[in-house]
C-alpha cells in the first residue's frame, strides 16, 4: 500500500463525510420549519408516521438527522412517543434508498452536479436558489468522494493481506462488529455502507462479508441518536432507546438466520452485480425489520413506558403549534 493509495482513500472518505453532513444541514436550512411541521402534523397514526419518516429521510438523506429531529420534537412535546416510533421505523427504510444510488455507477458523472450547483450559487441572488445550488454541489461531492475511493482501493486486488482480512469479515459476528466499530468512528452508517458497496464494485469483498459489515453499521448509527437524548425528558429518551432496541433485535435476528438471509438476497437480486446485491440486502433488511416489528410496537411502547414512567403528567395529544420549538 503506497502513500498515493492511502491519500486517495482518505480523501474520498473525507469528501463523502463532508458532503453528507453539509448536504443534510443545507437541506434543513432550505426547508426551514417545513420538515418539522410535516413530522408533527403528518403522524396521526403509526402508518402515516412511518411514511412521513421515509419521505423526510429521502429528502434529507440522513436517517440520523430525522430521528434526532423526532427526538427534539418529542422533547418539545410537539410529538408523542408513539408518533416518534413510527418516524424511527420510517427513517430506517428511507435511508436504504441512498445505498441504491451508491450502487449505481454514477461516480464518473459527479462533476456535472458540482458544476451546475456552482452556476446556481454564483449567478443567482435568490436565497432559495443558492441553497438549492449548495445542496446540488454537496450531492456531486458525495459521489465524487465515492469515485475517489473506488480509484484508491483498486491496488488492493493484488494484496494478499487485504484479501485475508476481507475473508475474516465473512464471519457474521466479526463482520458486524467491524461495521459497528467503523460507524462509531466515522459517525455515518451511510459512509460505512458506501465503502462496502465500493469494495463490492471492485470485487474486493464477498456478499456475506458485505452484508455482515452492513448489519454492524446499522448498530453503530444508534450512537449519535442516543447522544441527542442527553438531558432530554423521558419521552425523548424512550425514542432513542426504541431505536437502539429495534436495531439490536433486527440485527441479532438477521445474524441468527444469516445463511437464509443471504439466500433471500440472492433470490431477490437475480443476476444483479455484487454491489447491487449489497444495496438490495440493505433495503430488504430494513423493510423486513419494520414489517416484523409492527405487531410488537404496542408491546415495546408499554415496556418502555413501564421502564421509564413519566415524572410529570404527559399530554398524549401533541401540541400542533411549532412555537414551542422556537
Amino acid at each position: 500500500m503506497n502513500m498515493e493509495t492511502i491519500l486517495l482513500i482518505l480523501g474520498g472518505l473525507g469528501l463523502f463525510l463532508y458532503a453528507i453532513s453539509h448536504m443534510s444541514d443545507v437541506l434543513k436550512e432550505l426547508l426551514g420549519d417545513k420538515a418539522k411541521m410535516i413530522l408533527s402534523k403528518c403522524t396521526r397514526n403509526l402508518f402515516t408516521a412511518i411514511l412521513t419518516g421515509i419521505i423526510i429521510t429521502l429528502i434529507l438523506d440522513s436517517s440520523s438527522a430525522v430521528i434526532i429531529m423526532a427526538i427534539v420534537l418529542v422533547k418539545a412535546k410537539a410529538l408523542t412517543f408513539r408518533q416518534a416510533i413510527g418516524i424511527v421505523l420510517g427513517a430506517n427504510i428511507g435511508t436504504t434508498f441512498s445505498s441504491q444510488l451508491i450502487a449505481l455507477d454514477i461516480g464518473k458523472f459527479s462533476p456535472i452536479p458540482i458544476f451546475v450547483g456552482m452556476l446556481l450559487v454564483f449567478f443567482s441572488k435568490a436565497v432559495w436558489v443558492t441553497q438549492t445550488g449548495r445542496a446540488i454541489i454537496y450531492f456531486g461531492i458525495l459521489f465524487f468522494g465515492l469515485y475517489t475511493m473506488e480509484r484508491g482501493v483498486e491496488p488492493f486486488k493484488d494484496n494478499p493481506q487485504f484479501a485475508e482480512w476481507m475473508l475474516k469479515m465473512e464471519s457474521p459476528f466479526t463482520g458486524a462488529g467491524t461495521g459497528a466499530l467503523v460507524t462509531l468512528i466515522i459517525q455515518s452508517s451511510s459512509a460505512t455502507v458506501g465503502m462496502v458497496i465500493t469494495l463490492a464494485k471492485k470485487g474486493l469483498i464477498t456478499l456475506s462479508a458485505g452484508i455482515a459489515v452492513m448489519l454492524g453499521a446499522e448498530l453503530g448509527t444508534c450512537a449519535d441518536t442516543l447522544l441527542a437524548t442527553i438531558k432530554s425528558n423521558r419521552q425523548a429518551l424512550k425514542t432513542g432507546l426504541f431505536h437502539l432496541f429495534f436495531n439490536i433485535t433486527t440485527i441479532l435476528t438477521a445474524l441468527l438466520v444469516f445463511p437464509l438471509f443471504i439466500k433471500l438476497v440472492i433470490s431477490v437480486s437475480g443476476k444483479a452485480e455484487l454491489q447491487q446485491m449489497v444495496a438490495n440486502a440493505h433495503m430488504l433488511f430494513n423493510i423486513l425489520g419494520v414489517v416484523l416489528a409492527l405487531p410488537f410496537v404496542g408491546i415495546a411502547e408499554r415496556a418502555l413506558n413501564k421502564l421509564l414512567p413519566d415524572k410529570e403528567p404527559h399530554n398524549e395529544k401533541p401540541v400542533q403549534s411549532l412555537q414551542v420549538l422556537q
